[in-house]
């Protein structure tokens, strides 16, 4: 069953038009993004998409319910992060939890085992009696996260998630949303302006400008599309100890021109695990090294070994 079915859905407001009759499908168990500049109209979809806005004309099915005529429901089935913090910043952590648990009428037995368990999923148990505007922006987004998933939701949305966040805490919540994701296997959808993060958190990206649908395909086939110079991008979950010199990985690396240069600087987000771009069979070697390692990234460098036009 799919998750969420947009059939041909129009906002306007007045003579403006901010969605242009959008279709689009989203499968259950995907992560799904919305992809475009300010002002592309992803905001006012999803707040159509999550009955905050009636549709001009058309309309979306979310989790089996139609968003006019069954609203309550689509509610009921989904979570919601919206682009700005909303938290009770008098409250504290578990309190902010305990308060949307409250109003979405779960029992005090699933209360008492959901809080605890998503405080641990968010990395939040020991800051579960803090108030919140105590905490840092990166923080405060996970209480969001926790929020919106304590009455069980199937279906996530998110809107902007890590907008106004340093590069190590987007990373952070990235690799949250994925292990959230997976283990309480949700339907996630995602609106955002950055390329980066539609290529690494989604399945498939819907590319939407002034309102209108202009592409929609997995990350791999949307940047296979576009002609351009190949890149190499490295990234890892940490520097090897007890060692100096030269650790080498051997992964497959983008094919390159016999013209360009053998070797490569490549400066990458900490946090993230290794990774590599595959493409063709040009083998490349990963030189660490720990001493030149600074808080908010690590720089390598890519010992191109042999290559094969």
């Amino acid at each position: 069953m799919l998750a969420i079915d947009v059939r041909n859905i129009v906002k306007k407001f007045g003579d403006f038009t901010a969605v242009k009759g959008l279709s689009f499908n989203v499968e259950d168990g995907e992560i799904f993004g919305l992809l475009g500049p300010n002002g592309a109209g992803k905001s006012t979809l999803i707040r159509m998409l999550t009955t905050l806005l009636p549709p001009t004309s058309g309309t979306a099915v979310i989790s089996g319910f139609d968003v006019t005529l069954e609203a309550d429901s689509v509610r009921r089935s989904i979570g919601v992060i919206p682009q700005a913090l909303t938290s009770d910043l008098e409250l504290s952590v578990e309190e902010n939890l305990l308060i949307f648990a409250k109003l979405y009428g779960v029992p005090r037995e699933k209360r008492d085992r959901l809080i605890p368990e998503l405080l641990e999923a968010v990395e939040l148990t020991q800051w579960r009696k803090a108030p919140v505007k105590n905490l840092s922006g990166g923080m405060r987004r996970r209480v969001e996260i926790a929020r919106g998933l304590v009455h069980e939701p199937r279906i996530f949305f998110l809107d902007e998630p890590t907008t106004g966040l340093d590069p190590v805490s987007r990373v952070a919540v990235w690799e949250m949303l994925r292990k959230i994701k997976a283990e309480r296997d949700l339907t996630v959808l995602l609106t955002t302006h950055y390329m980066d993060e539609a290529d690494k958190l989604c399945d498939r990206i819907a590319i939407v400008d002034h309102g209108e649908l202009k592409a929609l395909d997995s990350p791999m086939r949307l940047k296979a599309s576009i002609p351009g110079h190949n890149a190499l991008e490295v990234s890892f979950s940490g520097v090897p100890t007890g060692e100096k010199g030269l650790h080498a990985y051997f992964v497959h690396s983008y094919h390159l021109k016999p013209a360009e240069p053998r070797n490569v600087l490549a400066t990458t987000d900490y946090g993230s695990p290794l990774t590599a771009s595959v493409a063709r069979d040009n083998l490349i070697g990963v030189q660490f090294h720990p001493e030149k390692s600074q808080r908010l990234g690590l720089a390598l460098i890519a010992n191109f070994l042999r290559w094969r036009p």
